[in-house]
């Protein structure tokens, strides 16, 4: 994964950006538009907002498109966001906020491609202190108003960079640099099964999905993705399932969504690949 994840962060390129800060008051709300790149730092209070996990938006570069799927989320202060505009996000705040806000130009590439439509990072000042320090000094007042010192525009537009390339890697820190897939019609597999990993996936049903016969596609994806269809799909269900679990959704709800028979199926699964329980998870969540 580290050399997937240097990979892609060598080829993000982020040609322009702007910030601002935007001072909310309770009950208060701003949205993210269409179209364009933009990054949520949250310096004080909270934002909840319908922020897509799981997939989000699956998109289709170089052109942007893609689809979207609903969850909503609250982030707390130091918690960051970046969402690649494939759908227009309200955000807004109960108590009050003071937010930075990043908007950036990223040129399409297969790395961008690899992202959900919004990274969520939990902790971002916790996991990138730097990064977060430089978001806190970016965008100094409610208007966005710049300084004017010579050569500004340049050092911003690194400092910019560095806090979006530092969002990536927390991101993908936790959850794993999504695995490149060179076969179309393995490509075509996984994309189902990260876009609904709650469905009841069978042999039968993936290998019709990849025009292959059983044996053959068994085989092939084996070699390809390093692991069993079953396997991948296991993998994809664990990784949803703690997204679901951070965001405080109940054990037995989590294992209905993901398609399991049973909690216990779930529980067995979850702990085998985490090492922890379901319920420990998400209690160590609520309580972070």
């Amino acid at each position: 994964m580290t050399d997937a994840l240097e990979r892609a962060l060598a080829t993000l390129d982020v040609r322009t950006g702007s910030s601002r800060r935007v001072v909310l008051a309770a009950g208060g709300e701003f949205v993210l538009p269409i179209g364009s790149t933009t990054f949520v730092y949250v310096h004080r209070g909270e934002i909840t907002g319908d922020l897509a996990l799981g997939t989000g938006c699956q998109v289709d570069a170089p052109t942007g498109g893609g689809r979207s799927v609903s969850g909503r989320r609250t982030l707390l202060a130091g918690d960051a966001a970046m969402s690649l505009g494939c759908r227009t996000l309200v955000l807004s705040s109960q108590s009050g906020a003071d937010v930075i806000v990043v908007t950036a130009e990223i040129t399409p590439s297969e790395a961008v491609a690899s992202l959900p439509g919004t990274v969520l990072v939990t902790g971002f000042a916790r996991l990138e202190p730097a990064a977060a320090a430089l978001a806190g000094h970016l965008g100094p007042t409610p208007d966005g108003a710049t300084c004017e010192r010579p050569g500004d525009a340049v050092v911003c537009r690194s400092m910019i960079r560095s806090v979006l390339l530092s969002a990536v890697r927390a991101w993908a820190s936790r959850d794993g640099w999504p695995a490149a897939v060179a076969d179309p019609f393995l490509a075509r597999v996984a994309a189902a099964i990260d876009a609904d990993p709650g469905h009841d996936w069978t042999l039968e049903h993936l290998a019709s999905l990849a025009a292959m016969s059983r044996s053959v596609f068994a085989e092939r994806f084996r070699d390809t993705m390093g692991r069993s269809p079953a396997g991948y799909v296991t993998e994809v269900r664990v990784r949803e399932a703690k997204r679901l679990l951070d965001a405080g959704t109940p054990v037995s709800e989590v294992s209905r969504t993901l398609g399991y028979a049973s909690d216990e199926g779930f529980r067995r699964a979850f702990r085998r690949h985490t090492g922890v329980a379901p319920s420990s998870w998400r209690a160590r969540a609520l309580t972070a």
